[in-house]
């Protein structure tokens, strides 16, 4: 198809869904680039469905006219999931933004693809109990789901790939499908719902989701502790994991983010490697849990604890931690971000850790580094100046190599960022035949190769 659509095609959506049809120049190019450093590439035209049925008509008309589709939530990935390689149209799923059910007595909340995960959170706010995954950004659920998200609490509930219980698709042909059910398990047939969640819209478009719930603890405590290397708070990380410590919260910020984000925040905190903790449970467990994971990081020559249990001092505490991003590009004013993203088996996490800042720190490059590390992910936060383009090569060359450091430890190129267009070359050296796998079921659902086209499969 030639970068702007066939009139037919466009007829046909103005006569389905009228004003929520747009060929905006600039609209286009707002949905063509997300958060990444990936060019821009815009679609043709975007649409704004308000119904899994709507989605479904908009498809079906796409299939007729051999058009693609690139599904869109907030546009918050970074590995440009949303760049529309070869145009077509966009689907827009913001509008959709309707809880369909909450059950508090089976924990599970149904919602359309565009509710957000902040109004997840205001919508569940007093009820007794919460949804654990949220990235750093306000993503849409469906988006959420489409790159197998996870975040801070990850390494005590798991990613969206463990709190999808259901989900409503829309397939490349129009058809919709259901996913999954209500219950918490099952045990009958091939498992769709983990298929499409992680699949970066190149099978199909999330329009509904089914989620798990999870009780709000009884009590909570947070913590901030400064060590004297980086090594000595991923090894407090990985032996509080090791032992069995149910832990809900390990990040870890280095030295260059902690000034970063004292600078930005106005904070005060000790300008070293530093955990930041937060502990989950009844009051006896927690107590437990902090008991133990004090002494781990004694062994390892940590500071004091700073401590908080009320919601306003724990927010307080964990500014830093969430004021990370905007803190490291404050560092290099103009500056773009290129966010990397590996996981490696904990056991090998204190290894990879200080062989990518000797690596960073050879090259040149500021690279503050963020993790979370309890579950052996972390990412670089590298920033590229537009003026450099020596060194926006110099990251690239560096996230290359720390991409390959993880994949030669036995670990993977992303934990949570997901492929798009940006990790596609790693593909092959990661899963091997098994990519053969994956192509015969992106070829049995999506045969024309029009959903998403050139993501998540080289």
């Amino acid at each position: 198809m030639s970068r702007q659509p066939f009139q037919p095609l466009a007829d046909e959506l103005y006569d389905l869904l009228g004003e929520r049809v747009t060929q905006d120049e600039a609209l286009c190019r707002e949905h063509g680039v997300g958060y990444s450093h990936h060019a821009c590439q815009p679609p043709d035209l975007v649409v704004y469905p308000h119904s899994t049925e709507e989605v479904a008509a908009v498809v079906a008309i796409c299939a007729r006219h051999q058009v693609p589709v690139v599904p869109f939530g907030a546009g918050t990935s970074v590995e440009g999931q949303v760049v529309a390689l070869r145009g077509g149209v966009c689907i827009d799923l913001r509008q959709m933004h309707q809880v369909v059910e909450v059950s508090y007595p089976d924990m599970y909340v149904t919602v359309q693809a565009g509710v957000t995960r902040n109004q997840l959170d205001e919508l569940l706010e007093g009820s007794g109990f919460f949804f654990p995954i949220g990235p750093g950004v306000n993503a849409t659920l469906g988006g959420m789901a489409s790159t197998r998200a996870s975040g801070t609490n990850a390494v005590r509930y798991g990613t969206m790939k463990d709190n999808v219980l259901a989900l409503t698709v829309v397939l490349p042909d129009g058809q919709i499908i259901r996913t999954g059910s209500k219950a918490r398990k099952s045990s009958t047939g091939y498992d769709l719902t983990r298929l499409f969640v992680g699949s970066e819209g190149t099978l199909g478009v999330i329009t509904e989701l089914t989620l798990r719930l999870h009780p709000y603890p009884e009590a909570i405590r947070a913590a901030v502790c400064a060590f004297p290397t980086v090594e000595a708070a991923v090894n407090t990380a990985i032996t509080t994991i090791q032992k069995g410590i149910p832990i809900a919260k390990v990040e870890l910020l280095d030295t260059v983010m902690m000034r970063a984000v004292n600078q930005y925040s106005d904070l005060n905190y000790v300008e070293q490697p530093t955990l930041f903790l937060e502990f989950h449970g009844s009051e006896g467990e927690v107590e437990e849990q902090v008991r133990k994971v004090q002494q781990y990081a004694a062994e390892n020559g940590a500071a004091d604890f700073l401590w908080a249990s009320d919601e306003a001092t724990r927010t307080r505490l964990w500014r830093a931690r969430i004021d990370a991003a905007p803190a490291a590009l404050a560092l290099v004013p103009g500056s773009r971000l290129m966010g990397t993203d590996v996981c490696v088996p904990i056991s090998r996490l204190t290894q990879c850790i200080h062989e990518t800042l000797a690596d960073a720190e050879e090259t040149g490059l500021l690279a503050p580094l963020v993790g979370h590390v309890g579950d052996g992910n972390f990412h670089l936060t590298l920033l590229i100046h537009p003026d450099d383009p020596e060194g926006f090569e110099k990251a690239k060359a560096l996230n290359e190599r720390l991409v390959l450091r993880a994949l030669a430890l036995e670990g993977t190129c992303s934990g949570e960022h997901g492929i798009g267009m940006g990790k596609l070359p790693y593909m092959p050296l990661e899963h091997k035949e098994a990519l053969d796998v994956m192509r015969a079921i992106k070829k049995a659902i999506d045969p024309d190769n029009r959903m998403n086209p050139g993501k998540l499969l080289p």
